[in-house]
């Protein structure tokens, strides 16, 4: 598997042009929601195998993901949702197995959606010209993640008002995209080693976003980062920063005062290559660490930023 993700993990530059590819930091003091009333967001619901590939229609064809519900899930109580993307030329396998979300929500009790690129190399159409082969294909991807989110609610008890977004590399640009094009539906976003591509953004309201990205990336450069953090710190129209997290090579700035409490964070790993922080190490594109558990600083996020 560690060989395998080597040539994985694509994102794409600024410019457009393709590159290849300890606790969590502290957010506002929040808990879940209280749950909808079942009696009428859940009837009729089922339980579900813990594991399960899901196929929905897109367009004129048929797109998969990989789901894993915990073995806590109760069909009667809604439940959050984290959608998980793979980098360019990876798989939703392979993500599962890199970010160790499905252990994380087995711990929490949410369901993890890995949707699977449909392109060859694997890709996803994130705009602004990203990345290719998906980009230059015109891949529908955000009708495929507006199809796995209405199967969902077909299928689970989901919180609508807890639905996140994140990924890694390539995957963290599709997180963006959906920021911007599914806020409706999308709580907040988490990008690992990912940035904003898209020209404009049609975000209609304030987006919660944590961003984690090491300085020693050389596939998805730390001074291209600055942009997408100006960009929603504008748009979330934050007023204050203060570090809320310190560990060794890793640190957490929060952008607050936000509308809406829609706080961005930024993470930093010193010295981090293009890698997801606490998750498994792929050999040859830069050092980890764990000073930062990068999956378990997504869930704290999230879970203090429903919709």
């Amino acid at each position: 598997m560690r060989m395998v993700l080597i040539a994985a993990l694509v994102a794409c530059s600024p410019s457009g042009t393709t590159a290849e590819h300890g606790d969590a930091p502290p957010g506002p003091d929040a808990t879940a929601p209280d749950a909808a009333d079942p009696s009428t967001a859940c009837a009729g619901k089922t339980a579900q195998p813990v594991d399960s590939t899901w196929t929905v229609a897109v367009g004129s064809g048929n797109r998969t993901a990989r789901v894993h519900v915990p073995a806590s899930y109760d069909p009667m109580r809604p439940t959050p949702i984290v959608l998980n993307a793979h980098g360019r030329t990876s798989n939703a396998t392979q993500q599962a197995w890199l970010s160790h979300m499905s252990q994380k929500a087995d711990a929490e009790g949410f369901i993890v959606i890995y949707p699977e690129s449909s392109t060859s190399p694997t890709s996803w159409n994130s705009g602004g010209g990203c990345c290719d082969p998906a980009a230059a294909q015109g891949v529908d991807d955000r009708g495929f993640i507006r199809a796995l989110l209405d199967a969902a609610e077909a299928k689970l008890c989901v919180d609508p008002a807890r639905v996140y977004a994140t990924g890694l590399s390539n995957g963290g640009y599709l997180a963006h995209t959906l920021a911007c094009d599914l806020d409706e539906r999308i709580a907040a976003i988490g990008a690992v080693a990912g940035l904003l591509q898209l020209d404009t953004c049609a975000a209609t309201r304030p987006m919660p976003v944590l961003l984690v990205h090491g300085t020693a990336d050389t596939l998805v450069r730390y001074d291209w980062l600055p942009a997408t953090v100006s960009y929603w710190k504008t748009k979330n129209g934050c007023a204050t920063q203060s570090t809320t997290f310190s560990n060794g090579s890793a640190s957490c700035v929060t952008h607050g005062g936000c509308t809406a409490g829609a706080d961005v964070v930024v993470c930093t790993i010193q010295g981090g290559g293009h890698q997801w922080p606490g998750g498994e190490t792929v050999p040859f594109l830069g050092s980890n660490t764990n000073d930062l558990v990068a999956t378990d600083a997504l869930w704290s996020f999230f879970l203090a930023h429903p919709r």
